[in-house]
């Protein structure tokens, strides 16, 4: 089984290297200590959320220090071609489930996106309760697939924000869309930059805003014959993209 996944603050594993030891604390060191009951020996996995990665034994535990003896270090430099998530609000769970597993398979940014159609609001306080529930999945889902370098998180936007997201520079983005003609696995990827995959809600993107997202230089693509969840989706996508750019 793969070992456990430990988080420290950004910075915290700068200049550290082979025989230099690490601690957690706090919640962290809680956790590993009282939760996973990680015990001298075990070997555990440190990140800092930015792309830096430590291989581990623990030399000492207690309910809250965990010391812990590198053994080898990686680090994962930033995607020169970065892959970000619009996921539409949907209703039932589901866009926290396409960003659950989205972060699994190694997206690099989430933008939650306020859709004409979409049934679930956040507005007000709703807009940061949503956030952090999402922020939760994110951690949950980067620790289970012992990420080191996590998906940004970025704040609602509404479709006309969106649009002009799109219309970035260096920004290379796709609708996803059942009568689109284009597939996404032949469509013609940059080398660096940024893709949007964007996706709808359950009741799908409205004319209006495929028109706006087209006018600001978005491509509509399809991922198959079948009609895909708004939980399915952008995961799929996801996988597409990596199986031509990152999975080789």
């Amino acid at each position: 089984m793969t070992a456990p996944l430990f988080l420290v603050d950004p910075g915290a594993l700068d200049g550290l290297g082979p025989d230099d030891t690490v601690d957690l604390t706090g919640a962290e060191a809680h956790h590993a200590a009282t939760v996973v009951r990680q015990a001298v020996g075990d070997e555990v996995w440190v990140a800092d959320r930015e792309g830096h990665r430590l291989r581990t034994r623990a030399e000492q535990v207690s309910g809250d220090l965990v010391r812990l003896r590198v053994v080898a270090r990686i680090d994962e430099p930033a995607p020169a071609l970065r892959l970000t998530l619009v996921q539409a609000l949907a209703k039932d769970g589901r866009d926290e489930d396409a960003v659950e597993a989205a972060t699994e398979l190694g997206v690099d940014g989430i933008i939650p996106w306020q859709a004409d159609r979409s049934i679930v609001r956040w507005k007000g306080p709703r807009a940061e309760k949503g956030l952090q529930k999402w922020a939760k999945v994110v951690e949950r889902a980067a620790k289970q697939s012992r990420r080191s370098r996590w998906p940004e998180l970025e704040d609602l936007v509404a479709s006309s924000a969106l649009a002009e997201r799109c219309s970035g520079a260096g920004v290379t983005p796709f609708v996803l869309h059942e009568d689109a003609v284009t597939s996404l696995a032949t469509a013609v990827l940059p080398p660096e930059g940024e893709i949007l995959l964007v996706v709808g809600p359950e009741g799908g993107i409205s004319p209006q805003e495929v028109d706006r997202f087209v006018a600001a230089g978005a491509t509509p693509v399809r991922l198959g014959s079948q009609v895909l969840r708004a939980s399915t989706a952008g995961p799929a996508a996801i996988a597409v993209l990596s199986a031509a750019q990152r999975w080789r």
